[in-house]
């Protein structure tokens, strides 16, 4: 992923994530396609499933002098930059995944206090890294050896010849925002990094209502109790562009020739 490369629309344009079945959860949860202009902070305060957290306009942060991720533990508020994708993708996170998004602020604090605000430890680094580009694999029993084949970079395995398990037995979910951010213009070398979590069978064809309040229960679970975001095989890279299903181009086997995206593994 090369930020360098990315410049993100000016204007708002809700026709950018109707038109992208990236952003199909998004639209199904909170029909973008409502607003004609940049949803206020108002209106995404009434996005919100948990009221614990609230947005707030960015002044505050301004205005108040605390580090971003302290204004937020000690104020309970969200600051929020107006007619900026980073941010409005950030509140939609907010409002799908609350416990985990909390649980992510703690940690982060929790890191601060033993470290200092300057020294970022190995955890806060991945805590950001899937805070900004993560995505979940939401994974099957019948479907695990795909796991594998992912943290391999076995990808035309995975993405052609096993192609069917997508969506059936293995669902991907978006939790990076800035993923989200870079998918209102997609390039080819946007990458994310990849969550693996076991699911109950039958998981793929759960309601969204249903499927996102288990994986908020998981997610904080999982990185609360254990190392999950420190071990290494985890957060593995992902070409969100040849996810089948989210770019049409990927429908042709010929996409995945691109070694340059689509790279092996090194050999160490």
């Amino acid at each position: 992923m090369n930020k360098n490369r990315f410049s993100a629309p000016v204007n708002w344009q809700s026709n950018l994530l109707t038109n992208n079945n990236l952003f199909s959860d998004l639209c199904q949860v909170f029909n973008p396609d409502r607003f004609t202009l940049w949803p206020s902070v108002s209106a995404l305060n009434k996005c919100r499933r948990d009221e614990a957290i609230s947005f707030v306009d960015n002044s505050a942060l301004e205005q108040d002098g605390r580090y971003y991720e302290e204004f937020i533990y000690a104020t309970a508020q969200v600051p929020t930059r107006s007619e900026n994708w980073h941010d409005f993708f950030g509140a939609l996170i907010w409002c799908l995944f609350p416990d985990t998004k909390k649980l992510l602020n703690r940690l982060h604090i929790a890191e601060i206090h033993l470290h200092g605000q300057k020294q970022r430890s190995k955890l806060r680094n991945k805590l950001t890294l899937f805070d900004e580009c993560g995505v979940v694999l939401c994974v099957e029993s019948a479907a695990w050896q795909q796991v594998e084949l992912l943290r391999t970079h076995q990808w035309r395995q995975s993405f052609v010849v096993q192609r069917a398990d997508w969506w059936q037995k293995l669902r991907p979910v978006i939790f990076g925002h800035a993923i989200y951010e870079m998918a209102t213009a997609p390039f080819i070398g946007l990458t994310a990094k990849t969550l693996f979590i076991k699911v109950p069978d039958g998981f793929c064809q759960w309601s969204l209502t249903a499927a996102y309040s288990f994986l908020d229960r998981e997610l904080h679970e999982q990185i609360a109790n254990g190392a999950v975001l420190l071990d290494n095989q985890q957060l593995t890279p992902l070409p969100v562009l040849g996810v089948p299903g989210w770019y049409d181009d990927n429908n042709n086997p010929g996409f995945y020739n691109n070694t340059d995206y689509f790279r092996p593994l090194r050999q160490r």
